[in-house]
């Protein structure tokens, strides 16, 4: 009887023994990751859908019936780059022009600003020059990026207004050196990839996704533009953990 029971004693330290090893293996095979958070400022006109981009982005949802953003709005959200965390602070800026004294709580500190126009308006692009002048003179440093919303309307539109429409906002795009997406919330059309451009700029990444440029489609132009711009040294001093073997590292999230 004593036999027994020490046999089973035997065994059950030696279950003990295997499980932690086994426990303790598997603690120097994980991977601490880094965490980096990137502010993004989101600025245009009211009614452009700033506020339906950020929620669709972040949450996934979808509402027509978003009221005007009141000052500021805030959500975040994280994503995995390898063994990086990267947390989007996104902050929407009120459209109205008595809210622009606030333009510096969305520009100072933001690592890329999202100027958002609304397609089927041609006189929100026309805006952009002097939301770009002012963001621009907050933070020379940020990225920009040019955003034509309602791009499931737009397409309905006449063939010839849309040509015009198109070719006006490369012109924008080019003289901001600010990558161009046209996008639908409404339809999930290019929500995901303003912010993967965003991430690819802000950190020297190489983006596999394929450009769009063909006038009528949406529009998603950035390989030339949005390079000349210097990281602020928040960011320039953090680095996204990549394969040193590689010169430069691949984002295909």
């Amino acid at each position: 009887m004593s036999q027994g029971l020490a046999s089973l004693n035997d065994q059950g330290q030696g279950q003990g023994r295997e499980q932690e090893r086994q426990f303790m293996s598997m603690n120097m095979n994980m991977k601490v990751k880094n965490q980096v958070e990137v502010q993004v400022g989101l600025v245009g006109d009211a009614q452009v859908g700033k506020t339906s981009l950020m929620v669709k982005y972040v949450q996934n949802v979808f509402d027509e019936e978003y009221t005007q953003t009141l000052g500021v709005n805030f959500l975040k959200r994280k994503v995995s780059v390898r063994s990086t965390d990267i947390v989007f602070s996104i902050m929407d800026l009120g459209g109205q022009r008595e809210f622009i004294n606030m333009l510096p709580i969305a520009s100072l500190g933001s690592s890329a600003v999202v100027f958002l126009f609304d397609l089927t308006r041609p006189e929100t692009l026309s805006s952009i020059k002097e939301w770009y002048r002012q963001a621009h003179g907050l933070n020379d440093a940020a990225i920009p990026l040019l955003v034509g919303t309602k791009y499931d309307l737009f397409v309905d539109l006449d063939p010839e207004y849309q040509e015009q429409m198109s070719r006006t906002s490369m012109e924008y795009a080019q003289v901001m050196d600010s990558p161009l997406i046209f996008c639908s919330t409404a339809k999930s059309i290019n929500v995901q990839k303003i912010f993967k451009v965003a991430l690819a700029k802000i950190f020297n990444l190489t983006l596999t996704i394929q450009e769009i440029n063909e006038i009528g489609d949406p529009l998603l132009i950035y390989k030339t533009l949005g390079n000349s711009k210097k990281n602020n040294d928040k960011n320039s001093s953090t680095e996204i953990q990549t394969d040193s073997r590689r010169r430069s590292p691949t984002y295909t999230q």
